[in-house]
């Protein structure tokens, strides 16, 4: 076994509240939170799908408080740790100590690729607290390399201990992610960390790419729960990096079992990449676009995927989910 030292973080309880429409139940975490722990993952996430304070109108209001989902996941955990998501500007100072009280001792503070600078006061106050802080890089395909290292820079000038190349549209392909792994391990001191989403089918393949190039922290989710078309499946992320010699600590048949015995039985639907998701990967939209996009393109009739393309043309991002009805009028009156 190669004794490369990596984490793995499961994100299943938080990308998967995407595709879960944000109605996890205790129970769902409780099991969940259980089975990963015993497996041996080292990190889980747990939140709104959009992060700390994201249950509203505009994102998709939650069925459960995700404080209590946080302490209901706690309550499980022998060894794992639990994170959270925290996005500027939906997320707050208050809803970071509030998760804290709750058991959370990670927060990942996302940005869009080209905004670093609006998470300084979040990045510094998780330090403060002692958590693992990292910063998350959303929509990392969107700029060239040399932005995207000026706002990790950014994140780790701030006291972000792993910074994150984040393909939230699922948009980049093996290359492109070596390129910017590689760009981010020449010119930060801190640790790297990579979170794919599969809409052209590339999840797996460029989580590989992220290790190879010297990425410490890697995303998955158990049956590919998440946003799009899922994010890089844990299961099989923990058999490939094991049959490549890396020892990722996480037994294979306990991650297994939370998988098929667990959360394949409250998923709402199979993780598979569909004609819309390809296309958001294709035009790169923010896969957390998905079922907003299927709702606005009942609403008014329209292609899914014609919305999506005009999205992808406009370059939309995380937190202008109201474009996605204006564009889908707009196509209606065409």
């Amino acid at each position: 076994m190669t004794n490369r030292s990596f984490e793995i973080v499961d994100v299943t309880l938080r990308d998967g509240s995407h595709s879960m429409r944000h109605a996890f139940t205790k129970e769902q975490v409780r099991e969940t939170a259980r089975g990963l722990d015993q497996a041996g993952v080292n990190y889980f996430e747990v939140s709104h799908g959009d992060g700390l304070g994201g249950s509203s109108l505009q994102y998709g209001l939650s069925k459960v408080n995700e404080l209590e989902l946080i302490e209901t996941a706690a309550a499980e955990c022998s060894r794992a740790n639990i994170s959270v998501l925290l996005l500027p500007g939906i997320g707050t100072k208050k809803d970071l100590n509030e998760a804290v009280k709750a058991g959370a001792n990670m927060v990942r503070v996302a940005t869009h690729v080209t905004e670093a600078d609006v998470a300084k006061q979040h990045i510094e106050m998780g330090r403060e607290l002692g958590l693992k802080t990292v910063g998350f890089l959303m929509m990392a395909h969107m700029v060239p390399i040399e932005k995207l290292v000026e706002q990790a820079k950014l994140f780790e000038s701030y006291g972000a201990e792993v910074v994150y190349v984040t393909d939230s549209a699922g948009a980049l392909l093996p290359h492109e992610v070596t390129e910017r792994i590689t760009a981010l391990k020449n010119e930060l001191d801190c640790e790297v960390g990579f979170h794919g989403h599969n809409n052209l089918s590339m999840a797996m393949a460029n989580t590989l790419a992220a290790v190879e190039a010297g990425a410490t922290y890697i995303d998955g989710s158990l049956r590919a729960l998440g946003a799009g078309s899922g994010n890089t499946q844990t299961e099989v992320m923990a058999a490939v990096l094991e049959k490549l010699g890396y020892n990722t600590g996480i037994d294979l048949y306990k991650i297994l079992d939370v998988a098929n015995d667990v959360v394949a039985k409250f998923m709402p639907r199979p993780q598979e990449v569909t004609g819309t998701s390809l296309i958001m990967g294709y035009s790169g939209v923010y896969s957390s676009f998905l079922l907003h996009t299927e709702k606005a393109a009942n609403k008014f009739g329209i292609d899914e995927r014609d919305i999506l393309v005009e999205l992808g043309k406009m370059q939309a991002v995380g937190g202008q989910e109201d474009l996605i009805y204006e564009v889908a009028a707009q196509l209606e009156k065409a």
